[in-house]
């Protein structure tokens, strides 16, 4: 049945991604099925998420939290996995580090939250416009996000302005029809890594998440 492809999609994604040992991702430490139901428990994280303290956090932090989910996606690249729904709400904040999470898994068997396995709506504006036009996610793809995260956390505004909320086929044809636009008022060298993050090119970008956490950690000393 459909329910038990997806749920064996599912379980296999969250086994995956919890075989991946890396102090920036969130452990996960149980998965199984109720019925219907897929649940799984992970490690609480009570500072919350990066969307939580948008506009709380010194920028220094800021950066630090967005290099830290590049390490953990890093991780997960290393180990043949895309996250695909990197984003502020998507990066746990923990003892002045970062840790990824995958709170889109639970999406997966969330009947209306997902449409074609692209998440909801908010997750647009952090999306390859690439993965829009049918390609696969991989390592290009997760570092198009993550700049774009960085985008959002410094800078307070999207790449492509405030897009509709609640309706993700109009975001994404604002998506495709519009160029990111990286804020005039982030410091040059931000911008100058965010540009690198979302070129269009994917040759253009940083080959692995690891060298765009290194080019986000060379920055801090700019930024505060």
């Amino acid at each position: 049945s459909n329910s038990q492809d997806t749920f064996r999609r599912a379980t296999r994604e969250l086994a995956a991604f919890a075989a991946v040992r890396s102090p920036y991702l969130v452990t996960l430490y149980d998965a199984g099925q109720q019925g219907d139901d897929l649940y799984y428990s992970m490690e609480y994280l009570p500072a919350g998420s990066l969307d939580d303290a948008m506009g709380a956090l010194p920028p220094g932090q800021v950066l630090g939290a967005v290099a830290d989910a590049a390490r953990a996606a890093d991780a997960l690249h290393e180990a043949g996995i895309a996250h695909n729904d990197i984003k502020p709400g998507n990066i746990m904040l923990h003892d002045g580090h970062a840790k990824l999470s995958d709170l889109g898994l639970s999406q997966l068997l969330t009947p209306g939250l997902t449409i074609t396995g692209l998440g909801s709506t908010g997750s647009v504006e952090y999306l390859d416009p690439a993965i829009i036009r049918g390609e696969m996610p991989g390592r290009a793809t997760d570092i198009f996000a993550l700049g774009a995260t960085l985008h959002r956390a410094l800078s307070g505004t999207g790449l492509y302005g405030d897009l509709p909320t609640n309706n993700t086929m109009l975001a994404m044809r604002r998506v495709l029809s519009h160029p990111p636009e990286i804020s005039p008022n982030l410091p040059a060298g931000v911008r100058e890594v965010v540009a690198a993050a979302i070129d269009p090119n994917p040759a253009g970008r940083p080959t692995t998440a690891a060298e765009l956490a290194a080019r986000i950690d060379a920055l801090s000393e700019e930024v505060l």
